[in-house]
């Protein structure tokens, strides 16, 4: 999404609704949001089409499919250049332990997140795949040892509109 979109205070209790719960009816999520359904569809589809709403998905507990260790991996690359940061997030996207991959400023240049079996399934990924790579020049890890999170963005609230369209 290039332009910013004006979002009024029912289009931001909608992405609220629906960033909890991806799966909500648009009979329920109308009723959760106080609008007639047929409004409501129509304001989810601009949403949508605006770009603001770019996708819905299923999270996977990884412990009960088998991945109960979960690491945070902080990356050096060089040189960082745009061939070897392509080159590197492809092959990390690639590897199915991957959870999420942040090419970040300061210290590392990439944050990976992993999900694996045990401690072996951790170093055998970390010594075989992640240093076989030559343009990694450093890495530390770190096990998650717990995980709090939302899924739902909403403006910090002297931001939050509190008019309707």
């Amino acid at each position: 999404m290039s332009d910013l979109v004006e979002l009024d205070s029912v289009d931001w209790h909608i992405l609220e609704e629906l960033q909890n719960d991806a799966t909500l009816t648009n009979r329920t999520l109308a009723e959760r949001v106080g609008l007639a359904p047929s409004s409501c569809l129509q304001r989810v589809r601009r949403l949508r089409e605006q770009g603001v709403i770019v996708g819905s998905h299923v999270d996977v507990d990884p412990a009960a499919a088998g991945l109960p260790l979960e690491a945070v991996v902080s990356i050096n690359v060089r040189p960082h250049t745009r061939t070897v940061v392509d080159s590197f997030r492809g092959f990390v996207l690639a590897q199915p332990e991957t959870r999420s991959l942040l090419h970040v400023s300061g210290q590392a240049d990439f944050l990976l997140h992993l999900a694996v079996s045990d401690s072996t399934h951790l170093q055998e990924f970390l010594v075989d795949r992640l240093a076989a790579r030559t343009e990694v020049r450093h890495f530390t890890s770190s096990i998650v040892l717990e995980q709090a999170h939302t899924r739902a963005l909403t403006p910090p609230r002297h931001l939050r509109p509190t008019r309707r369209r």
